[in-house]
């Protein structure tokens, strides 16, 4: 035990120092982030407040819906829970730096191992706590259950995270046994996000909103039917489900007990199990881990479409735009996500697809083009998202080696604009599809269908720039996973700026946009006083619009001149 709480401590000391060396700006950041987290949960909390109170306020299938919807909220998490796992076990258990040493001490195997293990359940559980918590503690809320349902929730939950660990890392080690840790991390990678994709779409598809409406059902028992969530007797999600209802409906009795027992024993059996696959198979897998990667195929056709891509740029931009297509097409954790932005994108077409509009009490053509004004800021928000994923990491993607770009003859101001070129197509393709098929399902006016056109088209302008100029500020070249970027500080900002940024567009936008709609449905004449107004309020657009390009890229570039 000393020896593993020697392998455990670097981590604790690194926590403990971080905390004590922290300076101004840093605990600035730090209570900024508190702030926020405190506000997610805060909001989490109200909503599932109001949609637990909804239930119970509904006779006969209220607390039905309510139990189904706990069983579905714990098996999701479950899910998402082992996923995490697999995932963080690849880079503790077998691709991280100091291994080498680890491995190179006088600590046993078995002692590395779950000191791994031990850092890959806070590393993956930690988000469990950020989504879970407040939906659990609304239940509490709002059923009164007592103290044995928080102390049932604490000590279940940690038996439950136990299990979906082991799991996940299991699964892990046996991936690792077959194939290199580098392949394996590939085929994870690439399995998980077909996996969500495909659940993402069949979860859409089923319509789900149908459940909030009884009246499309032809009976009472139809409709509780559909309400069946996917549980399992024999899932751990099950006994802590059950458990938990019991003690929300107080009727908790012995048999619940043996929930618990079944829990902790399965916890404790999967940690034995994992210890002594460890030992059979772990070390050769770290060994494989150690191989170099093998060289793709497909080298001829990036060599096309780089070649494409490089045609209409100088050279020093068109290098700079080369290597990093093919950093992007290399690395399997990269181009894969485009998948989940796929389906993304057609979810969000189809949700505009089946929209009830003829239900609604409002003229279908006001209802049409009032939901495509604020589909421009809708839109806004999902490239803000993209980007923050995809470009906002761009600057940081250079790593430890961002010392040759300093080297080189390229200057910073050329390096940057690079970065702004690579993006700025896509980008706008994806907006412009957005926006235009959107248009088309709501059927919308000539005149919504080119303003919406014109303002996304511009607007994708400032929300790239935004993204690459905060990526600068606030760089991570010493980042192990390039995704991990987009989660720190510099990504929230930019979502706040961002945000702000599309918010005052459709601001700025709706006053002009009104009376130009009203003026053509009901026929009247806009007076002098109305151009005045419509002709600033779109010159402010353009305005802000320009300031959103040239302040952050400005910023980025002064960040990326002083930075050492």
């Amino acid at each position: 035990m000393k020896r593993l709480y020697l392998l455990i401590s670097p981590r604790i000391l690194s926590v403990k120092n971080s905390i004590k060396t922290a300076d101004r700006r840093q605990r600035r950041r730090g209570i900024m982030m508190g702030s926020l987290g405190l506000l997610f949960w805060a909001v989490m909390f109200i909503l599932s407040v109001r949609v637990l109170a909804y239930f119970q306020s509904v006779e006969v299938i209220g607390d039905i819906l309510a139990h189904h919807l706990l069983a579905m909220v714990l098996l999701t998490f479950f899910s998402l829970l082992i996923f995490s796992h697999i995932i963080t076990a690849l880079s503790n258990l077998y691709l991280s730096s100091d291994l080498e040493l680890c491995h190179a001490s006088p600590a046993h195997l078995e002692e590395v191992f779950l000191s791994r293990a031990a850092y890959t359940v806070v590393d993956s559980s930690w988000m469990v706590l950020v989504f879970g918590l407040p939906v659990l503690m609304a239940y509490g809320f709002v059923y009164r259950p007592g103290l044995g349902f928080y102390a049932a929730l604490l000590h279940m939950g940690l038996a439950t995270v136990i299990i979906a660990a082991c799991i996940g890392i299991l699964v892990t080690m046996l991936l690792v046994s077959l194939f290199p840790a580098q392949r394996t991390r590939d085929i994870v990678m690439l399995l998980s996000l077909f996996v969500i994709v495909c659940l993402y779409l069949l979860f859409r598809l089923l319509r789900p909103e149908r459940l909030a409406d009884p009246d499309s059902f032809f009976s009472v028992m139809q409709y509780i039917s559909a309400l069946k969530s996917p549980d399992s007797p024999f899932l751990p999600t099950h006994w802590v489900g059950e458990t938990l209802w019991a003690y929300l409906s107080r009727s908790a009795g012995k048999g619940h007990l043996f929930y618990g027992l079944l829990l902790w024993s399965t916890a404790v059996a999967l940690l034995f199990v994992n210890v002594w696959v460890a030992g059979a198979v772990y070390f050769s897998g770290f060994s494989k881990s150690q191989e170099a990667k093998r060289r793709r195929s497909g080298r001829r056709l990036l060599d096309l479409f780089t070649g494409l891509v490089r045609r209409p740029l100088s050279g020093d931009i068109a290098s700079v735009v080369d290597k990093d297509i093919r950093a992007f097409f290399r690395d399997n954790t990269q181009w894969s996500q485009l998948l989940l932005l796929g389906a993304l994108v057609a979810v969000y077409l189809y949700n505009f697809s089946v929209l009830p509009l003829e239900r609604s009490p409002i003229r279908l053509e006001f209802l049409q083009n009032q939901i495509a004004f604020l589909n421009m800021g809708l839109a806004g928000f999902v490239l803000s998202a993209v980007s923050v994923r995809f470009i906002f990491p761009a600057v940081s993607s250079e790593g430890e080696a961002f010392w040759i770009v300093r080297a080189s003859p390229v200057s910073m101001r050329r390096f940057l604009w690079s970065k702004y070129a690579l993006y700025i197509l896509p980008m706008l393709v994806l907006g412009e599809v957005l926006i235009f098929f959107t248009n088309r399902l709501l059927h919308v006016s000539p005149f919504m269908m080119v303003l919406s056109t014109i303002t996304m088209f511009l607007a994708v302008f400032g929300v790239v720039a935004l993204a690459v100029g905060l990526g600068a500020v606030y760089p991570n070249f010493k980042c192990q996973n390039i995704a991990q970027v987009s989660t720190g500080f510099g990504g929230l900002m930019y979502m706040i700026y961002s945000a702000v940024f599309v918010a005052l567009i459709v601001v700025l936008e709706a006053g002009p946009v009104y009376i130009l709609f009203m003026a053509n449905a009901r026929g009247y004449a806009i007076s002098p006083l109305q151009w005045g107004f419509i002709l600033s309020s779109f010159a402010a657009v353009l305005a802000l619009m320009a300031l959103a390009v040239y302040k952050p890229m400005r910023m980025g570039l002064e960040a990326l001149q002083r930075y050492e």
